[in-house]
């Protein structure tokens, strides 16, 4: 299986990624290759979104159906499975039969950030078999327009005002919380966040000028920063959005300033591998196609696409980057 092997439940975590174009080499897959085995001809697939439908995972999840039914020639639909910040779907996942028909779309919530903050987690990342590391989305900081709109002039206003500067997160143990503690501490400054229960509400306090900024990602950083409500100063990432190229990043000021999520597909474990590489192929396939990568990258995603060995590898080598950042913050989820 391709799990990681070690004797305890590893640290997952997520920082730079630096892959220009997916790493699947086969530019024209066989139709054997696709073809689906005796057990699973003619049964749809389920991809398992643990959110609630419209954000960006759940994006990625349609998206990614419609083009793997094309190139499997089989139906793909997208399951919403919310709750328990992604445990809900992914102990369902977790528990599914190991047939090649029920799959998770995972962020990097439910294999970094929840194995780490999780003392009762219900699951371990080894009850994952890897398929397709399929998207890194980073996240913006999105200032009010009365503030300043650049980098340099942002930091020294924050280092002249330390933790006046407020912004919105979805919790303490959110990711884009996590992700603006790391980039405020690389940068030298300090904010403070307010907690909410969602996007929708930090959007309404933001645009009515009681938050400072957000640090969003995908459209809710995309859309204010365009109907000219707010301003994106900088991205997490560790390139610049191709359709926002005058918009730095943060690590163009200190290279150590990366914070970005991911989505991935996963498998239960003891999947079989023929399975998983029919499924990493054609989800490696429909990420090439150019609609469905311009589609991505208008919800501030860049598609990737790669195979079951380069996306357990990449879990592995990511294991150590966000374990000594909670660790510094202190948090833990009982």
């Amino acid at each position: 299986m391709l799990q990681t092997k070690t004797g305890r439940r590893p640290l997952l975590g997520l920082g730079a990624l630096t892959l220009a174009a997916p790493v699947l080499a086969a530019p024209v897959l066989a139709a054997s290759v696709l073809a689906a085995p005796a057990y699973a001809q003619g049964r749809p697939i389920t991809l398992v979104v643990p959110f609630p439908p419209g954000g960006s995972t759940d994006v990625m999840g349609r998206l990614l159906a419609e083009g793997m039914a094309r190139m499997l020639g089989q139906p793909v639909q997208v399951e919403n499975r919310p709750g328990g910040a992604t445990v809900v779907g992914a102990d369902y996942v977790a528990r599914a039969a190991p047939d090649g028909l029920t799959l998770l779309v995972n962020s990097g919530t439910t294999l970094t950030l929840n194995p780490l903050l999780m003392r009762n987690l219900p699951y371990k990342v080894e009850d994952f078999a890897p398929i397709s590391l399929l998207s890194i989305l980073p996240f913006a900081f999105v200032l009010q327009n009365r503030l300043p709109q650049t980098i340099p002039e942002f930091v020294a206003l924050a280092k002249a005002q330390p933790g006046k500067l407020n912004y919105g997160t979805n919790g303490p143990s959110s990711f884009n919380n996590i992700a603006a503690v790391m980039v405020a501490d690389s940068l030298g400054i300090r904010m403070q966040d307010v907690t909410y229960r969602g996007d929708a509400q930090q959007l309404n306090d933001f645009l009515a000028g009681t938050l400072d900024l957000l640090v969003v990602g995908g459209a809710s950083a995309i859309g204010p920063h365009r109907n000219g409500q707010g301003r994106i100063i900088g991205w997490t990432g560790d390139r610049r959005m191709p359709f926002m190229p005058e918009i730095p990043t943060f690590a163009e000021t200190v290279p150590e300033a990366v914070a970005q999520t991911y989505f991935g597909l996963v498998a239960p474990a003891r999947t079989p591998r023929p399975a998983l590489e029919r499924l990493a192929q054609a989800a490696g396939q429909a990420l090439r196609e150019p609609a469905l990568r311009d589609r991505l990258l208008a919800e501030g995603q860049f598609a990737l696409g790669t195979g079951p060995e380069e996306f357990a590898g990449f879990l592995a080598k990511e294991a150590v980057r966000w374990a000594p950042v909670l660790q510094k913050m202190n948090l833990r989820i009982d």
